[in-house]
């Protein structure tokens, strides 16, 4: 093993440890497979920090392989997100061998590798990557998978391909139709809902068999937004409704407008329910 492979094996097994997932699983096997510095850019790469980016004192691709956020380079703050935090939300999804999956934002196609891998040749993987530069590197990115598709244009508006997952790695102000209606029996929906200062939490949203959708906030988060997937409106009311610990208690999702005691929050033709 050479050095480089030893600490992605390493990166691997932590990352996964630390989004509490069993040792040995196909997630690690992914992201110890997956050579982050072809996703990035060139160096010096930067590295988000609170304070702001840091630049790295080496092009050793080691610096890497931490848990942490690194610029996509270009204009705006567009980053290959937090390890650890997607790790959970994909084992969050349980994407399984042979499912199909879409996923919008895809930027340069890490994380959707990671998605490729976990479906395998017997699925479908379809990404959504509104930023041309990153939807070419993306396409560059996932060559390799001939049942991967890179479309350069929105995931939010239009039609989507009906799938079993469907991963949003951009803020939204709420599920999109276009998002649930493209969801099979069983499917499962999971965005980073987040309010006006771009704060907010990863909403799971599991299409029943009747039809009704099971709802959860999984953890807190914060994504740059989803162009197409917001409302300045309902944004707002977000910031105030996060503020308390409602958040924690949503159960279900309703797609109409007759709204119950039973309501943390409501947008346009949706809201979340405690029951």
């Amino acid at each position: 093993m050479d050095r480089l492979q030893a600490h992605r094996q390493f990166f691997a097994k932590l990352i996964t440890a630390n989004a509490g997932i069993a040792p040995g699983s196909d997630l690690e096997a992914a992201l110890a497979s997956t050579p982050r510095e072809e996703f990035v850019g060139p160096p010096p790469w930067k590295i988000f920090t609170r304070s702001g980016y840091v630049e790295s004192p080496t092009d050793d691709p080691a610096l890497l392989y931490q848990d942490v956020v690194v610029s996509l380079g270009g204009e705006g703050p567009f980053n290959n997100g937090q390890p650890t935090l997607h790790a959970f939300c994909l084992a969050a999804l349980d994407v399984k061998r042979g499912e199909r999956v879409v996923h919008v934002g895809a930027g340069t196609g890490y994380y959707t590798t990671l998605l490729a891998k976990l479906v395998g040749e017997t699925g479908v993987v379809d990404a959504y990557e509104i930023e041309p530069e990153f939807a070419r590197r993306a396409t560059k990115n996932l060559a390799e998978f001939s049942y991967a598709a890179v479309h350069d244009r929105s995931g939010t508006e239009g039609s989507l391909p009906e799938c079993d997952v469907l991963y949003v790695s951009a803020g939204a102000t709420g599920p999109l139709d276009v998002w649930l209606d493209a969801l099979r029996s069983k499917g499962r929906l999971l965005f980073p809902m987040t309010a006006a200062d771009g704060a907010g939490a990863m909403l799971l949203i599991t299409k029943q068999e009747d039809g009704g959708f099971a709802a959860r906030f999984l953890l807190q988060a914060q994504f740059v937004p989803c162009v197409g997937a917001r409302d300045e409106g309902t944004a707002q009311r977000l910031s105030e409704a996060f503020h308390n610990s409602g958040w924690a208690k949503v159960k279900s999702l309703y797609r109409n407008d007759a709204v119950d005691e039973s309501c943390w929050f409501s947008g346009d033709g949706w809201w979340l329910s405690t029951r």
